[in-house]
């Protein structure tokens, strides 16, 4: 399944306490549950938490499921891209 980069423009995400970061991941986990169980398989693997953004990776068939589970959840995608390769220090080896 593809991978994609999600940047969230959120204004002072940074300094969210971890119970709201908390009921942020609860509120996505449930709109994930609910997509899987329409047969539609989107997949959170994590995010990165910035002063003002939030940069979240997600495994998804297409792009328009990721604007799909963010219309759901109510966090904006305000940039989409697909993960063309993955490197890591070992690609220079």
């Amino acid at each position: 399944m593809p991978t994609f980069i999600i940047e969230r423009e959120m204004r002072d995400i940074g300094g969210a306490s971890p119970n709201e970061l908390k009921e942020a991941a609860q509120k996505s986990n449930g709109v994930l549950r609910e997509r899987s169980l329409g047969g539609e398989d989107v997949q959170w693997i994590q995010s990165f938490v910035a002063h003002d953004k939030v940069y979240c990776v997600y495994r998804a068939p297409n792009t328009e499921a990721i604007r799909e589970h963010s219309r759901r959840s109510a966090f904006p995608a305000d940039r989409i891209e697909l993960v063309q390769h993955i490197i890591d220090p070992t690609t220079g080896e």
